[in-house]
């Protein structure tokens, strides 16, 4: 019994990814998926990512920054961006406060996230935690994907469709900052931040 009730975290985020969240004909942008407050939020990316820096070097947390290295420098991104299908830890970290008595500075202990193929594209999937983003990763470049999906909170066994919630609707940038460590930087997320950020290293 306990290792069935283990296990059902990961089968229902399992059956949530199973759906097509961010519904997209093959050959489709991300640019034509996205809903315009989702445009406007990664166009105003770099802003996002300044504004979180500053507060949080600011603070007592400003340690962290130097201690994350690439994965907190906005121009880090390396070729060949698209991480390969598996099982990832990754760990979320929230930069900068979005309103006074919030923390500027919270990190997260690891998850486990997954990156699969659907169609010809990679999707991304959290596994387990009370926020679970799932969605589509677009290519964008060859040192950038856009992904696109929305947010699965507590018990949920389904996912809503992208566009149907906008204060469930996700973009992020993915890039790859390092050897083997890829991050996902969601710029004006709709709670607490300024900046999220989603570090993913493969599963040991």
């Amino acid at each position: 019994m306990k290792r069935l009730l283990l296990a059902l975290p990961l089968l229902l985020a399992a059956g949530a990814a199973a759906q097509e969240v961010v519904p997209a004909a093959p050959g489709v942008g991300w640019r034509s998926a996205a809903t315009a407050d989702d445009r406007r939020r990664i166009r105003n990316w770099r802003d996002a990512w300044v504004a979180a820096l500053a507060r949080v070097q600011a603070g007592a947390d400003a340690a962290e920054i130097a201690r994350g290295g690439a994965l907190f420098e906005p121009d880090t991104a390396l070729p060949n961006a698209a991480p390969p299908p598996g099982i990832y830890a990754c760990r979320t970290i929230k930069l900068g406060a979005a309103q006074p008595g919030l923390l500027e500075y919270i990190a997260y202990p690891p998850f486990r996230c997954r990156i699969s193929q659907r169609g010809g594209r990679l999707e991304f999937t959290k596994l387990t935690g009370s926020q679970r983003p799932v969605g589509t990763l677009f290519p964008d470049s060859s040192r950038r994907l856009v992904f696109l999906g929305t947010l699965i909170l507590g018990d949920e066994t389904r996912a809503l469709r992208y566009g149907r919630d906008r204060e469930r609707d996700l973009i992020g940038l993915l890039e790859r900052v390092g050897e083997a460590r890829w991050r996902i930087a969601f710029p004006y997320p709709h709670h607490e931040s300024l900046l999220d950020v989603i570090e993913l290293v493969p599963s040991r």
